[in-house]
């Protein structure tokens, strides 16, 4: 009974690690809750429940004397979807029997522990190339390109420094902005660039939360209402600190 009960927590341990993993690193709500499910049943919990919120999660496996729930909470949010198809791709393994619970858990606590983002130079990088593409796809002049990169870069390099000093998202996202309209409207008035509003609307793209969105409304849709408000809301508090810091620049214009 003792080794049935502490192979529970064990899958459950394994279980949440998982569905943290992916809630940390922006899966979606439903995929962490049928994630968690299928591996739960794949060890041979057939009835599990859990709730799922962007700050926590609560799992419950049936079947045992008594229930037993545990509670995990997420702190921290960022986007590195290779994570989320890492765990994938374990989930699949466990159901297909490749692996076991043991080896399950090394995996997981290896990909938790794995930094698999790109190196901080070449995010800068991205970030400024795909300021000035999205400068020209809002119908901008190729005369704007260099001045969207260089703008949209060191608007994400701000907004990644900001945050380490200030660890409150909203501030960094507002500083970051206010950076690039400044950067902005200084490139146009010394003659480097020509047309303002293409330039901002470039360069604030990298700090645009639209996989939030997309996640806030696909949760939303699957029912999800909690999750989905939350996650809307932190999309909208996004776009107000960006639009507010280049309100503050235009202001003094």
């Amino acid at each position: 009974m003792e080794n049935q009960v502490e192979q529970t927590y064990e899958i459950m341990e394994v279980c949440l690690l998982a569905g943290k993993i992916m809630l940390q690193c922006g899966g979606e709500t439903y995929r962490v809750e049928d994630t968690m499910m299928r591996m739960a049943a794949a060890f041979g919990i057939e009835k599990t429940h859990s709730y799922v919120t962007p700050t926590g999660i609560i799992f419950s496996a049936e079947g045992t004397e008594p229930t037993k729930t545990k509670l995990i909470r997420i702190s921290e949010r960022s986007t590195d979807l290779k994570k989320v198809s890492m765990v994938n791709s374990i989930s699949r393994r466990i159901s297909s029997g490749e692996i076991n619970l043991k080896e399950a858990l090394e995996h997981l606590k290896e990909i938790d522990a794995r930094n698999v983002t790109f190196p901080f130079r070449i995010q800068v990088a991205a970030a400024s190339l795909a300021s000035g593409c999205f400068m020209i796809m809002f119908e901008g002049g190729w005369n704007d390109f260099l001045p969207a990169m260089i703008s949209g870069g060191m608007g994400y390099l701000s907004f990644v420094y900001f945050h380490r000093f200030v660890p409150i998202k909203f501030f960094s996202e507002f500083l970051a902005s206010f950076v690039i309209g400044l950067l902005s409207f200084l490139f146009v008035q010394i003659g480097v660039g020509h047309q303002l509003d293409k330039i901002i609307i470039g360069s604030v793209m990298s700090l645009v939360p639209g996989l939030l969105v997309t996640n806030a409304i696909r949760d939303l849709m699957a029912g999800h209402l909690v999750s989905g408000l939350s996650k809307g809301a932190e999309a909208f508090l996004t776009a107000f600190a960006i639009g507010a810091g280049i309100a503050v620049v235009l202001s003094f214009l």
